[in-house]
């Protein structure tokens, strides 16, 4: 990954946007692709599309820019927070993390408790769910506390970007910040092209909630075609169970999803186009749901054809998710080209375009 891209990536790492609190994170993406595209929109709820227009069908190329993360459900009389979670938070993860309340007045630091081992019950392994939970961020009291942190304010566990040997990086928040980087790197790659179809690169909100910004953006956008790229279960790690496996590894490649909403002719157009510039892809299978955005376009509209590629992830849903990045670079070559050989128009026919 050059340097550019690189950057591009770590500024999405770095700002942290839970589901509800996305506004920082869209306005680092925005700020990225204003230069590219022909015009960015946003709706009332932070989606926000850029779009280039050739005049052509519509192809969307679409991430989430939320994470999960928690929320401040209460001050206790002592000074502690207690919090819930927002969007799939894990609670095997959580205790004994550092994190930042993110507040009106500013970041404020404090840690996931944690009580010692010393102090625990032996045959006591069980772990509290997340409302059981509570944040210190070191008031003495809760009249303290309540002067720096509000009801309602999301936290997160701190941020750390390390990479890995070879091309493996580790961090919080891969999913989905590595598909908005792709929606912008895909609409960079098309403006450096002739192409016959317009593009629209889409970074959506509250996906960790169940798809909720995707739903608006199929409506209002009404692409005739999207892809949806978010990260997949990579099951080539110890601790995955075997009868989970899905075949998926690191370093072999995007994967393409095939089953419910991922529309046939979309799935061969990729996988056609892979094989013309000698990219090994991966595949997957969904039986009933892909669980990302793809769901919601597929469904609007009277039906959107809709596609999910995947970047293989561990570890998902925790603050150390990997990935190899040489999956993550070939996605915006492998769209770009996709709907450049798309020519005067996308694989499906709507009724009545």
């Amino acid at each position: 990954m050059d340097q550019r891209r690189r950057a591009f990536l770590d500024d999405l790492l770095a700002t942290t946007g839970p589901s509800g609190y996305e506004d920082r994170v869209q306005s680092v993406w925005t700020d990225a692709v204003e230069p590219i595209a022909d015009r960015v929109e946003t709706d009332a709820y932070g989606n926000a599309v850029a779009t280039i227009d050739n005049g052509g069908p519509l192809l969307a190329i679409v991430g989430h820019a939320d994470e999960i993360g928690y929320i401040v459900r209460d001050v206790t009389d002592d000074g502690f927070l207690r919090i819930d979670r927002i969007g799939g938070a894990d609670s095997t993860v959580s205790r004994g993390q550092h994190v930042t309340v993110e507040t009106a007045g500013g970041p404020i630091p404090g840690v996931i408790g944690q009580t010692a081992i010393h102090l625990r019950d032996a045959d006591d392994d069980g772990v509290p769910d997340i409302d059981e939970q509570h944040v210190d961020i070191g008031a003495s009291d809760g009249d303290e506390a309540s002067e720096l942190v509000d009801r309602g304010d999301p936290v997160v566990i701190d941020q750390r970007v390390r990479e890995l040997a070879g091309t493996r990086l580790a961090a919080r928040g891969l999913d989905n910040r590595v598909g908005v980087w792709t929606a912008a790197e895909t609409l960079r790659a098309a403006a450096d092209r002739d192409l016959d179809v317009s593009v629209a690169a889409v970074s959506t909100v509250q996906e960790e909630l169940g798809i909720k910004g995707a739903a608006m953006v199929g409506f209002d956008l009404d692409p005739d075609a999207a892809i949806a790229v978010d990260v997949t279960h990579a099951t080539d790690q110890p601790v995955s169970p075997a009868d989970r496996s899905n075949g998926i590894d690191l370093g072999d490649g995007p994967v393409v999803t095939r089953g419910s909403s991922n529309h046939p002719a979309l799935v061969e157009a990729v996988r056609s186009t892979a094989d013309a510039i000698d990219q090994s892809v991966q595949l997957q299978a969904a039986g009933i749901r892909t669980g990302t955005d793809a769901d919601a376009f597929y469904t609007a509209r009277g039906g959107i054809p809709a596609l999910n590629v995947g970047l293989p992830n561990r570890y998902m849903h925790t603050p150390v998710e990997v990935i190899d990045t040489t999956d993550l670079v070939a996605i915006p070559e492998l769209l770009a080209t996709t709907a450049e050989r798309a020519g005067e128009r996308l694989p499906i026919e709507r009724p009545g375009r």
